[in-house]
């Protein structure tokens, strides 16, 4: 079954899609979707990878600078994957061109940053949103659909880990002491994005985020409990961990789901699997998560996830006036417990949701 047709969404007007970077995040997490899932067509990068982008894309208008390309090219839609420091210039930029945008998470490094470019945004009757594409990962959707059927009873308690094991610091812009650098900006707005999804703003945070490796500019580490009345989410990420990766852990009154090990998609991608069948994204069985009761333990099948499926809604919301598949306004949330993380860092307190500076 190919995904690329959906009886629901416009396919007689292409959208000319515009990558701002041409690194990893273009060529692993955007591009695969852009060329392979109408109505998108690749049509403008602004890199310094020129060359490289003619010898693979030969029909892409190239442009050394991103600013040259919001205010020369014909794009319809841009996706920014540059340093999270310049999300907000050129995200408000392609806003006054007229251009819908796509950002990659974190949306931006500052609140009000945030608040300027959703009142662009209306204001240009435009689509903004930040690509949270982990919401449509398959242990995600898991979790998700175990706690809506009941499965597990009310949750007391929800764990969720991104962990690494990568003991030596890299030389990038992420790992660099930079506004918008750190671990914290990197991997935070998934896992909180995700803790949103499941079960609102928390109503308190109480957070670690540390440098832990000798060398580190930034934070690497980060330990964060959010509150809720009746459970608590923790999400953590560490780079010294060479045992498998616990992903999620989520105990209930009536049972509890463990799940190790990171969605396959990224793998996929950067192996070069074209994602045109509706499976591309199923986990093979070895990977599945398992359910505890009070007297079985069995194993869940992974539900299908798929990134097309942001690019799809994304589409309809371009084309058809549909809903945006995230939201400037969803991916904000990210940025305010990002900074209160940070607070409450600072100050060794926790720090509820209601003092936002």
């Amino acid at each position: 079954m190919d995904f690329n047709n959906s009886p629901s969404m416009s396919t007689t007007t292409e959208i000319k899609t515009a990558i701002i970077g041409y690194g990893f995040s273009a060529t692993t997490f955007h591009l695969p979707f852009v060329l392979n899932l109408p109505p998108f067509r690749f049509s403008a990068v602004s890199t310094s990878k020129g060359k490289q982008v003619q010898q693979q894309h030969p029909e892409v208008e190239v442009y050394a600078e991103a600013e040259a390309l919001l205010t020369q090219s014909d794009a319809d839609l841009v996706i920014i994957t540059a340093p999270n420091e310049a999300h907000f210039a050129l995200a408000k930029l392609a806003l006054q061109q007229g251009k819908h945008v796509v950002l990659e998470k974190p949306f931006v490094t500052r609140i009000e940053q945030g608040e300027e470019l959703i009142a662009l945004a209306k204001k240009q009757q435009r689509v903004l949103s930040v690509y949270h594409n982990r919401r449509w990962d398959g242990d995600f959707l898991t979790v998700q659909k175990l706690i809506a059927d009941g499965r597990l009873g009310r949750v007391r308690y929800f764990e969720s880990h991104f962990d690494r094991f990568r003991p030596e610091v890299r030389k990038r812009w992420r790992e660099s002491a930079v506004e918008g650098g750190g671990i914290l900006f990197d991997l935070g707005p998934h896992m909180l994005d995700q803790a949103l999804q499941l079960f609102g703003p928390p109503t308190a945070i109480t957070a670690q985020v540390k440098a832990l490796r000798p060398q580190a500019e930034v934070d690497d580490f980060f330990h964060l409990t959010l509150h809720y009345p009746e459970h608590l989410a923790v999400l953590r990420s560490s780079p010294f961990c060479a045992s498998p990766n616990l992903r999620f852990e989520v105990q209930g009154e009536t049972g509890s789901f463990i799940k190790h090990g990171l969605d396959p998609q990224e793998d996929r991608l950067k192996s070069s699997v074209r994602p045109v069948t509706a499976d591309w994204a199923q986990e093979n069985p070895e990977q599945y998560g398992q359910l505890y009761t009070a007297n079985v333990a069995q194993f869940v099948t992974t539900e299908t996830g798929g990134y097309q499926h942001y690019y799809r809604q994304l589409a309809r919301a371009i084309l058809d006036g549909g809903d945006v598949p995230v939201s400037a306004e969803q991916a904000l949330w990210n940025i305010r417990l990002i900074h209160l993380a940070q607070q409450s860092a600072a100050s060794g307190e926790t720090i509820p949701l209601s003092r936002k500076k």
